[in-house]
């Protein structure tokens, strides 16, 4: 039986007609550049994620560099992060003029580790931007406690979070911004790029809203030096339709956790992902960890089950961040993970049948690795 990684056709059938109605509906009231479908969107997903303003834009990326411009984070400051992530959380912050400072993760979560974000902070330092990663919330508390008592920004890197939770309280809604991306193969996705910021402070959601139409107040008006960087339409009305079925979708994906983690609990070879105990889960990646990952993808590829690696180069030791200095053994945890995790197929979509096939063959591979 074929597994793919990821199956977006399965996703779109299921809710074609309704695609297909708010596509048309843009078409149209040719409304594709900003406007009301954006607008619709940005009250709806504020409201989603419990916050009070939510402000799209052109991607994931761009989500991270509004925040960070938005609250003055510029040349000279130092933002900290987590080295385990898409390189976007760090462009974001190059991009600003600033310099990304990377520290090691918790073990278990995957997530930032407060500790070592405490002990990171220099006189230069600015904002934190803890990443919640594969779909669970990095340990808000401690981050947040750590960064009020140093008066520094707290920016959430939500971007494979969408509606993941951290007591009770949903991502974005905990720091200063949270941003998201929509790229196609998220949680919630668009049909292209997408992105959004999610904050409570009406003065930053105007400061990114000016930015993202070329610094106008209104048309032709230019308070400030912009950028054009609006959400599509189009891309608006899609993610209004996909948001109703995300809490489902969500819900669908931690039950296939749940099924891996049943059928894998006696594989001794691997190591599944944990919910932390205040967090709920969405499982935007499913990623196990096992020795010998390139054995283990070898033999379920050829069974035609798929997988992925997210991230096999951590941040810090990336050529693009040579001139920072870091050198191999200076974040043992993280490096240790990225060289073990193996990401199995997951989506909301994913058959029981898929599942038993995914874990019969890694199972077998155990018996031939013993």
């Amino acid at each position: 039986m074929k597994v793919p990684f990821l199956d977006l056709q399965a996703q779109y059938k299921s809710i074609q007609v309704e695609i297909h109605e708010a596509i048309q509906e843009v078409m149209d009231r040719t409304a594709f550049a900003g406007g009301p479908f954006v607008e619709r969107f940005e009250s709806e997903f504020a409201s989603f994620c419990q916050s009070s303003f939510a402000v799209g834009c052109g991607s994931g990326t761009s989500a991270l560099f509004l925040a960070l411009y938005g609250l003055g984070i510029g040349r000279g400051d130092e933002v900290i992060t987590a080295a385990n992530t898409f390189i976007a959380t760090a462009e974001a912050i190059s991009a600003c003029g600033a310099t990304p400072v990377f520290v090691d993760i918790d073990e278990q979560t995957y997530t930032m580790n407060p500790a070592l974000f405490e002990e990171a902070i220099t006189p230069k330092t600015k904002a934190v931007i803890p990443v919640h990663l594969y779909g669970q919330m990095a340990e808000m508390d401690s981050i947040i406690e750590i960064a009020r008592a140093r008066d520094l920004y707290v920016i959430e890197d939500a971007c494979q979070a969408h509606g993941a939770e951290y007591k009770g309280r949903r991502a974005g809604s905990i720091g200063d911004a949270g941003c998201f991306s929509f790229y196609p193969g998220k949680n919630l996705g668009a049909y292209g790029e997408a992105g959004a910021v999610v904050t409570h402070n009406a003065e930053l959601a105007g400061v990114m809203r000016r930015y993202r139409d070329h610094g106008q107040e209104k048309k032709y008006y230019h308070s400030m030096i912009g950028w054009n960087d609006r959400m599509d339409g189009l891309q608006g009305a899609i993610l209004s339709v996909k948001l109703k079925h995300l809490p489902a979708w969500n819900e669908a994906r931690r039950n296939n956790a749940q099924f891996y983690k049943t059928l894998l609990s006696n594989v001794d070879c691997i190591v599944t992902p944990i919910e932390a105990e205040a967090a709920k889960h969405v499982y935007h990646i499913y990623a196990i960890r096992v020795r010998d990952r390139e054995a283990l993808m070898k033999a379920l590829l050829e069974k035609d089950i798929h997988c992925g690696i997210h991230y096999p180069i951590p941040l810090h030791l990336q050529e693009a961040y040579r001139s920072l200095g870091y050198e191999k053994n200076r974040l043992p945890v993280v490096e240790r993970c990225v060289n073990e995790q193996l990401s199995l197929p997951m989506f909301a979509e994913l058959s029981r049948a898929q599942i038993e096939t995914v874990c019969e063959q890694i199972k077998a591979f155990e018996e031939v690795a013993v």
